[in-house]
């Protein structure tokens, strides 16, 4: 029989870890044949009752199973290390606040068992603000025109990954990784499960503005040199123009030099124009080197406070 492990990254969910429990299990008693599970939540320093309850469910069922991280090391980070130390014979990812469904996790392993080692689940339709849904479609197709490999539309990790690709990501000893681009990328052949996505039920999520942005860009600059090409095509066209304008401004002066007068307004608009493209090139130049300063500094992904029911040592 074989063993597969549901993986739930957590922060401040105290009203939802009872309840993914009770659905994950009803799905497997009910739903699935053949296969025993464990779930496994790795909670990165929640600050509210979500450790307490964590540590009560796993002591009154040894098949749940903890990792605290020792202090907030971020979402991507906390969950891409979570599906590392599974220890089944695969792993179903899903998040705590259950807008992806664990229901569907019986077609996922269907397909595992038909052979595919990655089974992904895509949103094709969502119950989520309008205009997030909207973003999202815009930024998958942005990544997917930018990016160096195919992205996958409209998912977000939801899905099942055999043991064998997440001894595949073990042993890339990432220390910034980024698990969609990698799934992409190094993923052999998937099989797609398309589910409506639903709204939180309970709880606040802890995602704002600039946590969209850090993974936007870790996306953008894990897995695209468009940025710094498009810093280059641009920078190379705007000299260019600059030197058109230059000498097409140098003529006329020349030829109506007693009446036209070039005045400041045209050189400040110019000034000004170059001088903003440059910062905001410079800024995103600085994502770049920041995303390689991290992963020189060869920190780990996390560092545990503790684990509980895991077989597996750190």
């Amino acid at each position: 029989m074989s063993t597969i492990t549901v993986v739930i990254p957590t922060y401040n969910e105290e009203k939802n870890i009872v309840k993914t429990y009770e659905r994950v299990k009803k799905v497997f008693e009910e739903s699935v044949e053949g296969h025993s599970f464990q779930i496994l939540y790795i909670d990165n320093a929640s600050k509210d009752r979500t450790r307490d309850i964590i540590r009560d469910l796993c002591g009154r069922d040894n098949r749940v199973q903890a990792i605290f991280n020792n202090t907030n090391f971020g979402f991507s980070k906390s969950t891409f290390y979570g599906l590392s130390q599974a220890e089944g014979d695969c792993a179903v990812l899903m998040y705590a606040d259950m807008q992806d469904p664990p229901e569907i996790i019986p077609d996922f392993i269907k397909k595992w068992e038909e052979g595919y080692k990655i089974v992904v689940g895509i949103k094709n339709k969502s119950k989520e603000n309008p205009l997030m849904y909207c973003v999202r479609g815009i930024y998958y197709k942005l990544m997917d025109k930018v990016s160096d490999v195919e992205h996958i539309k409209q998912y977000d990790g939801f899905g099942l990954y055999d043991a064998s690709f997440i001894k595949e990501l073990r042993d890339l000893k990432d220390p910034l990784p980024y698990l969609r681009g990698l799934v992409a990328e190094m993923g052999p052949d998937r099989a797609e499960i398309e589910y409506t996505q639903e709204t939180r039920k309970e709880g606040k999520s802890s995602f704002n503005l600039m946590k969209y942005y850090d993974v936007a860009m870790l996306g953008i600059t894990s897995s695209s040199k468009a940025g710094l090409r498009m810093a280059t095509f641009i920078g190379t066209i705007l000299s260019l123009l600059c030197v058109i304008i230059a000498i097409a401004t140098l003529i006329i002066k020349i030829i109506y030099w007693d009446y036209y007068s070039v005045g400041t307004a045209a050189i400040l608009i110019g000034i000004f124009f170059v001088g903003g493209v440059q910062i905001f090139f410079l800024g995103f130049l600085g994502e770049y080197i920041a995303n390689i300063n991290l992963r020189t500094m060869n920190h780990p992904i996390v560092v545990e406070k503790e684990r509980i029911n895991m077989k597996r040592e750190v």
